[in-house]
């Protein structure tokens, strides 16, 4: 055999025992992954990336056996709808208990979670509120409540204050206080109702205390109609523009952020979503909040509380007992304060957790879970309500109000009129089965 075959043959058998060692190197690296189970939580809050980092990178230190990836990318709702279709799913989504959650749950993406230690640990209202953004009642539980916020009023404490006034329990003593307000030569409240949603922020507020938290599915069910429920609720929105900013449609959210901050007005009908915004412009605001007092007895006044980011495992989840184990990461107190440090909000878990000083005025109704979701939760958004409800507000005719609801109940049934048909067929279903 000539020099150049040997040479050649060693070379082969060199490089073949190369592919060896790096086959055998790559297997052991796979084997090594293979022991690691990855889970995947996307959520929809761009705005808490830093209070998830921080959870991601404690989990990952904490645990040998599995790799938490949290993403919270924008237009995340987006991102999910088209992975759906794709069959694309992460493992765990973070969504807020609103009319996704309902959608998503009706199409069977969602595990039962029954199971979990730690859905005995949440606030009866929390709970309470994600049964009724089923379309129809579903046997389990599908989401993990984590975290809620608030809406009612927020107010400037140190003119309150100084100008001796009380937080007002009732309808008539909040319009008394409005009065004194004004008579003291000062804005009572700001509105800014220019971007339509903010039109929906006294909106909820007043309709929790005002109808029935289940109303939306009463009228789904044909035992009631908007008309009927919401008259009340729509009477007293007009009122508020007695004791707000001249053209309120001419200012927008970050218009009455900033007024109130700058203290143009006493009060701000809004959520606990709008302080860090408030504080970007007034670092050293003194601010409280109380609950819309809307009913002429404080026992029927009710907080406007929703859940503003819960976790659903998806039902195809291959990997339940780890995932289970980052829920349950999740939930420990520890973790839960991450998040509040961070986000601020009202934790959905019960226990001892540090509420916002804006929002200490309504502590008695958070203690005492006494707690409805907002409405507007229940709407379609195609129905548009935010419009409809500035298009009211703008309305001066005698027949305004009569109009408004005639269209909501219109609307409400060209909208929903598959869900009516379901959820009226799933009744008859069940009178018929007893």
């Amino acid at each position: 055999m000539s020099k150049i075959k040997i040479k050649i043959k060693k070379g082969i058998s060199v490089a073949v025992g190369i592919m060896m060692v790096m086959a055998s190197l790559t297997g052991c690296a796979q084997s090594s992954s293979s022991e690691k189970v990855e889970v995947e939580l996307v959520s929809y809050k761009p705005e808490a990336v830093a209070a998830f980092e921080k959870i991601a990178e404690r989990f990952n230190e904490t645990h040998d056996d599995i790799h938490l990836t949290i993403d919270s990318p924008n237009e995340a709702m987006t991102i999910l709808k088209t992975r759906f279709v794709r069959e694309d799913y992460p493992d765990i989504v973070g969504i807020g208990g609103d009319i996704n959650y309902s959608n998503f749950l009706d199409a069977d993406l969602f595990m039962d979670i029954s199971d979990l230690e730690e859905i005995g640990m949440v606030k009866q209202s929390y709970l309470d509120i994600d049964k009724e953004l089923e379309f129809v009642p579903q046997e389990g539980t599908y989401a993990l409540p984590y975290v809620a916020n608030a809406a009612g009023i927020l107010y400037n404490k140190d003119m309150f204050e100084e100008h001796g006034w009380t937080i007002p329990e009732t309808w008539d003593e909040f319009l008394a206080l409005c009065d004194k307000i004004e008579a003291a030569g000062i804005q009572p409240l700001y509105l800014g109702y220019k971007d339509t949603w903010t039109c929906l922020a006294p909106w909820n507020a007043l309709a929790v205390g005002l109808t029935d938290s289940d109303t939306c599915n009463q009228v789904n069910m044909g035992n009631t109609t908007f008309t009927e429920e919401y008259r009340e609720t729509a009477e007293k929105i007009r009122v508020l523009l007695d004791y707000a900013e001249p053209n309120p449609y001419a200012y927008g959210y970050n218009d009455a952020c900033t007024a109130f901050a700058r203290g143009q007005s006493a009060m701000y009908p809004i959520g606990s979503y709008a302080i860090p915004q408030i504080r970007s412009v007034n670092p050293t605001i003194n601010i409280d909040s109380f609950t819309f007092p809307a009913n002429e007895s404080e026992e029927e006044n009710v907080l406007n509380s929703g859940i503003d980011l819960q976790f659903c495992v998806m039902k195809n989840c291959e990997n339940k007992e780890a995932v289970y184990e980052v829920l349950r990461f999740l939930y420990e107190d520890e973790t839960v304060q991450i998040y509040l440090d961070e986000q601020g909000g009202i934790a959905c878990k019960e226990g001892d957790f540090d509420i916002p000083s804006e929002l200490e005025g309504m502590r008695t109704y958070i203690e005492n879970d006494r707690m409805a979701d907002f409405q507007d939760h229940h709407y379609p958004s195609e129905m548009s309500v935010d419009a409809m409800i500035q298009t009211y507000l703008l309305d001066s005719s005698e027949t305004a109000t009569d109009t408004f609801l005639k269209r909501f109940d219109t609307d409400w049934k060209r909208y929903n009129r598959d869900l009516i048909r379901k959820v009226q067929q799933y009744q008859k279903e069940k009178e018929g089965a007893q």
